[in-house]
């Protein structure tokens, strides 16, 4: 099985993929968060930075880019083809109401004839990058499925990868693995799955029920254990030791590269959302945490939790909590 790391904004940027990649090795590919070109601005600022080459040696990364408009997608395409990208994402799953409203990820769709025509001009275009896809299943109902499906089979997408929820679901909704079942059966493109694999068991159950869908994507349930990957091939649970090394390491990366003690603290605090589903009973120390307003007192909370608290075995993320 192929197996990537979905993007999740604020957490998979450069840093942590760096950390990741070396720590926890074994992941085929890390998708970064999106990059919302503009057709003054294709790519620019955090999003280039986030995508340099010098800032993802050794580990092999799909950038995702989030538009709805050709002429802005093209000329960023073009520059990560120039900086040496195989393969561009494009991001038709998110379903941010600020993304949505501007008709942008799962937002565009909505318009199924203006993605055709969107479709049709990147696909005519003189790129070599190969450009594949992450979609939902629609914006309000599973019925408007088959539709967008048709439309996809349409066009050379390198592979689709399918969130099976609608817009609406958000992430609260359980996934609706019909609407995938019924791509496996009606789909003429590589697929990829993503949604809910939140531990090796659950990793099994997919392959059992579709073994021949080769690639999935893991999201919140390798933010949370990130030696996923590792423990459905067999390897080692993570341990509690390799788990503060890997949240040291990250902090040291955000403090070199960001100013001040606070965006290190929103990095680390929401990056504990997912991660306090592996510990027994954090409550306490993760309340400290929330109100430290500096790293030292942040740390004093991080040490309780590890000296106090000890990993649940088979831990894993609760994907409606």
């Amino acid at each position: 099985m192929t197996v990537s790391f979905a993007p999740l904004e604020g957490i998979t940027g450069w840093v942590y993929r760096s950390a990741h990649c070396s720590m926890f090795p074994g992941v085929d590919s890390y998708y970064t968060p999106f990059w919302a070109p503009t057709v003054d601005s294709p790519l620019a600022g955090r999003g280039l930075s986030d995508m340099l080459p010098e800032h993802n040696q050794g580990i092999p990364v799909i950038p995702q880019l989030l538009t709805n408009q050709a002429e802005a997608f093209l000329p960023a395409a073009r520059m990560l083809q120039d900086l040496g990208y195989r393969e561009v994402n494009l991001n038709l799953g998110c379903p941010s109401g600020t993304v949505v409203s501007k008709k942008k990820g799962a937002g565009f769709l909505s318009l199924p004839e203006q993605m055709a025509a969107f479709f049709d001009r990147i696909f005519s275009a003189d790129l070599t990058i190969k450009i594949s896809v992450k979609t939902r299943v629609g914006v309000s109902s599973p019925e408007e499925w088959p539709t967008l499906l048709d439309l996809y089979n349409r066009y050379p997408i390198h592979e689709l990868t399918i969130h099976p929820r609608v817009r609406s679901d958000f992430y609260r909704e359980p996934v609706r693995m019909d609407t995938f079942a019924y791509a496996v059966e009606h789909a003429s493109l590589p697929l990829c799955y993503n949604g809910d694999l939140n531990d090796p068991q659950d990793c099994r159950d997919f392959v059992r029920a579709f073994p021949t869908v080769g690639h999935v994507m893991l999201g919140r349930g390798l933010v949370a254990n990130p030696a996923l990957v590792r423990e459905l091939k067999g390897g080692p649970a993570l341990s509690k030791q390799e788990l503060r090394l890997f949240h040291d390491r990250l902090v040291e990366g955000y403090r070199e590269t960001l100013s001040g003690d606070r965006p290190v603290l929103g990095k680390m605090k929401e990056l504990w959302f997912y991660q306090s589903a592996l510990f027994q009973a954090p409550e306490k120390p993760l309340k400290a945490m929330r109100k430290a307003k500096n790293l030292a007192d942040y740390t004093l909370a991080v040490d309780a939790l590890f000296r106090d608290h000890d990993l649940i075995p088979g831990g894993r993320f609760q994907a409606n909590r």
